[in-house]
């Protein structure tokens, strides 16, 4: 009879187990992987009939009321960003500066990241096609009740796009 490994029997168990807390770490009801995963479904959903073409972008982006958001770090948005984007760094996204810079939930925003330009890796980063800002940004604003979120579906080379872009330097 052939033995295996108690290491192998225990990575089996902990692979095939269902995603929940794990015995003795402690809960933090502040945080919860399980809806967060559940919501984000629902938001890639919507996400998928929410992609603009560089002109719809455009377009919208010039409707009264319409808010162009950068999400990126404070550095990156100050050296380069679309023309009249506002911006809330990912990281300061929270019910207080949402309710301060969008308090309409149903107000269209409009999103672009790193990953739609190309031409310039210091103000776009390349990031993973998985860790792309427009994502996370997308999801978030879906959790916080945001429903009109609209983003920039292509990748655009920087000397042949359409949209204009300002740096306050």
């Amino acid at each position: 009879m052939k033995r295996i490994p108690l290491v192998v029997i225990c990575i089996a168990t902990f692979v095939s187990s269902p995603a929940s807390p794990a015995e003795g770490l402690p809960p933090n009801p502040a945080i919860d992987m399980d809806a967060y995963l559940r919501v984000s479904v629902e938001a890639a959903r919507l996400r998928e009939s929410r992609r603009l073409t560089e002109d719809e972008f455009i377009r919208m982006s010039r409707l009264p009321g319409t808010v162009v958001l950068d999400a990126r770090s404070r550095e990156k948005f100050e050296e380069l960003h679309v023309k009249g984007a506002v911006h809330l760094s990912f990281p300061d996204i929270a019910i207080e500066s949402l309710d301060r810079l969008l308090p309409d939930r149903n107000t269209p925003i409009l999103i672009y990241c790193n990953n739609n330009f190309t031409g310039n890796e210091s103000a776009f980063a390349s990031k993973v096609a998985s860790a792309s800002l427009n994502l996370s940004t997308f999801i978030t604003l879906y959790i916080y009740g945001y429903r009109n979120v609209w983003e920039l579906g292509p990748r655009i080379e920087l000397e042949t796009s359409q949209l204009e872009f300002e740096s306050p330097r």
